[in-house]
């Protein structure tokens, strides 16, 4: 039997990965491709939504990029010349053949695809709405919401109906939109979910989460971009609207932590030198006398270097991953679960034996995995074990478009970090400030009152309503808040 491996519940889940392309020949195939660069951002399903001239073709499925989209017979069958196409970890609807985006639709403009990073926060308010109006919906992803509001606008063009839905909408997203004529790129006003936008080496135009999804197919980033900005993508070029008043710009956090790959680039900034740069900033916040510093693999590694370089302690792969587990395995028995975190960490024993050693890892979330790991290194010979976080304690929920678990389910929302530490049975532990957190981005630190970033799994500040949640009151969640 197949399951959801029993260790894949202590990591803030990824998002969703979405990505576009116009006017190219082999349009599904450079989907495809871009799609497997973003696997990381989801990987219960994908899809792939083309368009020929004359019709829509598509194909979803359950599973992998790699196991269900790469083949000759699939990507045939994808004909035209633009496509978008979407990986899956779901936030709202379960993971059902009819919630595999791209989501599509015949309306009266013609056909409409869309795939969608993010959540929205007044979805069910606004279904509510529409059903009661007469709309029928085939899925229950809130993405849907957006075809619904669309459908029903009374304005003629697309693009006004477009804004007009979104004017509507609560919450978090990054869109591509696939017309018969046009590639469209929508990020929401505070820009909490990333989008960025390319052109192919031939010089066609691009949209995608990532841009690690461009170097996979030879191309090149331009921009990211911006909140609240939609891009409109046709045969006469590219076209920038901005729709929305101003708004405090509000990037996710979290994808200079963890969520982005290490070889993208943010706001024209690397990834990987900002982890380095966080680990950097918590070895001068939370230095312990050691003798070596360790990477939990692989998210671990580029602070971990920091925290090495800064400390002055030798960087050292004290844990080898086995990169042939993937995010489902055997049903475990008691025996199997015995093994635990072995299933995909081994202890390099030579590294750790008589050693002090620190730990870097990204973040704790339920701390089942840091239990395990700290354990390992244990029974490895280690002489001392010490903790360090690249990232604040995670005490809220997200409601934005990634799946974190309730909030009672948070180690940090109900323990102080030092019984956390002894709870996880470390020597010591210590996280990132949020200030340093900042800092480590190239600010002074946290600007209270407007923060440049939203933050809110680490200090509760939610930047938009949460309607279907707490009746549209921005306030911090209580430990009962459930997610969708």
């Amino acid at each position: 039997m197949i399951t959801t491996h029993p260790f894949d519940d202590d990591k803030l889940r990824e998002e969703c990965g979405i990505f576009g392309i116009y006017g190219h020949p082999e349009a599904a195939a450079h989907t495809v491709l871009g799609l497997h660069a973003l696997q990381h951002r989801g990987q219960e399903a994908a899809g792939v939504v083309s368009y020929n001239g004359s019709q829509f073709n598509a194909h979803r499925s359950l599973g992998l990029v790699g196991d269900n989209l790469t083949s000759e017979e699939v990507i045939s069958a994808l004909i035209g010349d633009s496509a978008i196409g979407h990986n899956r970890y779901s936030t709202t609807g379960d993971t059902i053949m009819r919630n595999i985006q791209p989501l599509f639709a015949e309306l009266s403009g013609g056909g409409f695809a869309i795939a969608h990073n993010g959540n929205l926060t007044n979805a069910m308010t606004l279904r509510k709405m529409l059903v009661q109006k007469g709309s029928i919906f085939q899925s229950t992803s809130d993405t849907e919401v957006i075809i619904h509001l669309v459908a029903t606008s009374p304005y003629p063009r697309l693009v006004d109906r477009l804004v007009d839905a979104l004017t509507q909408i609560e919450g978090a997203y990054s869109l591509v939109i696939l017309t018969q004529k046009k590639l469209i790129g929508v990020r929401d006003p505070h820009g909490i979910r990333p989008l960025v936008l390319g052109e192919t080496a031939d010089g066609e135009p691009l949209l995608a989460s990532e841009s690690c999804a461009f170097d996979i197919i030879g191309g090149k980033l331009i921009r990211d971009i911006e909140p609240g900005e939609i891009v409109i993508i046709n045969e006469d070029g590219i076209e920038s609207v901005k729709p929305f008043g101003p708004v405090q710009k509000r990037p996710c956090i979290f994808e200079h932590v963890y969520f982005a790959r290490p070889d993208s680039l943010t706001d024209g900034t690397s990834i990987y030198e900002v982890r380095k740069r966080i680990g950097a900033e918590l070895a001068r916040e939370s230095s312990v006398d050691a003798d070596l510093v360790i990477p939990v693999p692989d998210s671990g590694t580029p602070a971990a270097i920091g925290y090495g370089r800064e400390s002055g302690l030798p960087f050292e792969l004290g844990i080898i991953r086995n990169h042939y587990v993937g995010r489902t395995f055997i049903e475990p028995t008691d025996n199997i679960r015995h093994f635990g975190v072995r299933l995909k960490h081994n202890a390099n024993t030579p590294q750790i034996q008589g050693k002090r050693v620190v730990l870097v890892d990204d973040s704790i979330v339920r701390g089942t995995t840091s239990i395990k790991i700290i354990e390992m290194i244990r029974q490895a010979g280690a002489s001392e074990v010490h903790m360090r976080i690249a990232s604040p304690p995670t005490t809220h929920s997200c409601f934005y478009g990634v799946d974190t678990p309730e909030r009672e389910k948070l180690l940090a929302s109900k323990m102080t970090v030092e019984e956390m530490a002894k709870n996880i049975n470390a020597d010591s532990l210590a996280f990132i400030s949020l200030d340093g957190l900042y800092r480590a981005l190239g600010l002074e630190g946290r600007t209270n009152s407007a923060p440049e970033y939203c933050d809110a799994c680490f200090s509760g500040d939610y930047p938009i309503s949460l309607t279907d949640h707490d009746g549209g009151q921005n306030n911090q969640l209580s430990l009962l808040a459930e997610r969708k």
